[in-house]
């Protein structure tokens, strides 16, 4: 038996399966599992590329300078306090990497994204998971549940898979609320598809424990290219980078994302188009007598009668070439989350349920 064994915790850590692209034997398939967006990047970005990819033999900037830049006019942050990773994932690993350990704990809620687990155990740390309140966070079970243990509390908002939020009173009580030398962690992936939302940047300016993260992946279109960043105190920012290596976002990946962040017309349209498929896959389900909790992301959680239900209806949709997200691993077993997609792509996923739900009746989407 060998003795090379891995640090305590990563096997405990069950391997992430993304949402899935291909069905056997189906050419239009209809991806809808994992929270694109269906336009793509915009036309500045994909110019960003072709020009970033004539020097793709030279090592990218260190500090990403530009890109922070850019970030900071556009969304009135210090780009002194900014710090940009391969995703905002690899931000949430660093968090965990710096402040979480042998002995603390990290929190998370019951329908969290699933890197949250994964970083505590991978730093060490154990993971803490809280209960929700009709799956959305709820700001009195986590402070509950802090501990002189607890280092670090994750939520996502918006949250994924429900699409749920909680407001800046809630937040700014939750951040006041913890323990002292806690970090509260405000995962922004989805951010911007809530108008008017700072995703968390007054709460970071005004406190010391509070870190913000972004992501290039979702309304900017650029999940290929794996660019996020995350907005914190400067003492936290100066130990994130100790830890960041020289070179973890790609020429490439920093070109177009900050092509992406200048182009706001582009993100204001995007917003704008999902709000309006949103609303309306939503209210359509509704009719059919599919519900979901209001969504504020680019995505709706859709809940089915049972667990059977659920799963009977996205065999359906797979059979259909539609792919959709079961999220029985997020603790909602009656739930598929659904991408919103552009107009044709929401009816056709909307006809193809209501063809489940109704199979002798003829289904106008």
């Amino acid at each position: 038996m060998s003795n090379i064994k891995p640090q305590p915790g990563i096997m405990d850590i069950a391997l992430y399966v993304g949402g899935k692209s291909h069905v056997d034997g189906i050419k239009n398939v209809l991806k809808l599992s994992s929270n694109e967006n269906p336009f793509g990047p915009s036309d500045a970005a994909k110019d960003a590329i072709v020009r970033a990819s004539h020097d793709a033999h030279r090592y990218p900037s260190s500090d990403h300078a530009s890109l922070r830049a850019a970030i900071g006019d556009v969304w009135g942050l210090d780009p002194a306090r900014i710090i940009c990773g391969a995703g905002s994932d690899e931000i949430l690993t660093f968090l965990c990497q710096a402040y979480a350990g042998k002995g603390d704990e990290v929190i998370y809620t019951e329908h969290g994204f699933a890197m949250y687990r994964i970083c505590a155990l991978a730093a060490g740390a154990t993971p803490v998971e809280v209960a929700e309140r009709e799956r959305v966070v709820d700001v009195d079970a986590i402070l509950a549940a802090c501990t002189k243990k607890t280092k670090m509390v994750f939520i996502a908002n918006p949250a994924n898979p429900t699409g749920t939020m909680i407001g800046e009173a809630d937040a700014t009580r939750l951040a006041e609320g913890l323990p002292k030398g806690a970090i509260l962690v405000l995962d922004g992936a989805y951010a911007e598809y809530v108008d008017g939302y700072d995703a968390g940047k007054v709460l970071v300016e005004s406190r010391d424990n509070v870190v913000m993260t972004r992501t290039f992946s979702k309304i900017y279109g650029l999940g290929g290219l794996r660019v996020g960043y995350g907005y914190a105190p400067q003492a936290i920012i100066d130990v994130l980078n100790r830890v960041r290596g020289p070179f973890n976002v790609s020429s490439v990946g920093l070109a177009a994302a900050e092509a992406a962040m200048r182009d706001t017309a582009y993100t204001e349209k995007c917003r704008i188009d999902n709000a309006k498929q949103r609303e309306w896959m939503a209210g359509a389900l509704a009719e059919l007598g599919v519900p979901s909790d209001t969504s504020t992301a680019n995505f709706i959680l859709a809940r089915f009668g049972s667990e059977e239900d659920a799963k009977a209806c996205n065999d359906h949709l797979t059979t259909q070439g539609i792919l959709v997200r079961y999220v029985g691993g997020y603790g909602i077993p009656e739930g598929l989350r659904i991408t919103v997609g552009d107009e044709a792509s929401c009816r056709r996923v909307v006809h193809a349920i209501g063809q489940f739900v109704n199979p002798d009746k003829d289904v106008d989407a």
